[in-house]
């Protein structure tokens, strides 16, 4: 009879060696079925003798603790990954988790900032600085592409292409995707590397040589890159919640209050499906009503 806690450390080595996911999906997966096991009180207890009513008695309990629904949804997908992942190493023979339901989770609409204002913000950094030149590349690819946060401050500069202003992202689950830039994000970007002659050469750059770097001359850490970007967004903006993620939402917003296909956003924002996407459609109705006063023949 395999123990809960052994066969709970099994799937996280099992996690670390999948290349699909990512560190912080692992992290989340660690904090849920700790608590997991930490409700049994019993660190004997079988995987064989967890049924559907203990789990929905975990997420009883949790619920009862007022955590909140996303959370609440995030603890039974860790329960459910570890589950299929039992079954597939056949150390059982039903899933006690297949039936449970996640709570409905509502779509926050992302928040966004004026095309106006992104011009204020891409004027915050000093540019007389060598960090200044770095957050400028950066603000203005961070714009200009719509990635990640995670997918920005993995970039080697063999990633980029700066003849066809194409650059090559890593996504989620590993996929690859190519995705292009304004001249303005080459010019900072190349002013950037041209300047920063302690870091780069600009005619022997090196496979694998990270494109954004700290003052230490090591990859720019996502905490450094969020602490930086929210300070130069609060210094043109009001409002809570203006982090990093304001560029990706303003990216696709302007996309598509400019004309931009839907479909065509979508690749370039990397989304596995149209759903994520269509959020940003609920995001301009006022844009909307403008397009159809000017160019409806009665409006």
């Amino acid at each position: 009879m395999e123990k809960l806690q052994e066969s709970i450390e099994d799937f996280f080595i099992y996690l670390e060696k999948e290349v699909s996911y990512s560190l912080n999906t692992i992290k989340a997966y660690k904090v849920d079925l700790r608590k997991f096991l930490i409700f049994f009180c019993n660190d004997n207890i079988s995987i064989q003798s967890i049924s559907r009513k203990d789990i929905r008695s975990f997420l009883s309990s949790e619920y009862d603790r007022k955590i909140s629904d996303r959370t609440l949804s995030r603890r039974l997908a860790s329960i459910k990954s570890f589950f299929n992942y039992l079954i597939k190493s056949e150390q059982i023979g039903n899933n006690p988790s297949t039936e449970i339901k996640s709570p409905k989770l509502s779509k926050p609409l992302p928040n966004f900032i004026d095309q106006k204002v992104i011009d204020l913000l891409m004027d915050a950094p000093n540019k007389r600085t060598i960090d200044g030149l770095r957050d400028k590349a950066l603000l203005e690819l961070f714009y200009s592409t719509g990635m990640r946060l995670s997918e920005l401050v993995s970039l080697d500069i063999e990633s980029i292409d700066f003849r066809k202003n194409i650059i090559k992202v890593l996504g989620k689950g590993r996929k690859e995707r190519l995705v292009p830039f304004g001249n303005r994000a080459k010019f900072h970007l190349d002013n950037y590397l041209k300047n920063n002659t302690s870091k780069f050469k600009a005619n022997n750059i090196k496979d694998r040589q990270p494109l954004f770097t700290s003052n230490r001359n090591q990859r720019i850490s996502t905490r450094t890159v969020q602490r930086r970007v929210s300070t130069y967004i609060k210094l043109v903006a009001n409002g809570s919640q203006l982090g990093p993620h304001i560029l990706r939402h303003s990216f696709a917003t302007h996309l598509l209050e400019n004309g931009a296909d839907i479909r065509t956003v979508k690749d370039l924002l990397g989304h596995s499906s149209l759903s994520s996407t269509q959020v940003y459609t609920h995001i301009q109705p006022e844009k909307i009503k403008q397009i159809h006063k000017q160019a409806h023949p009665r409006g």
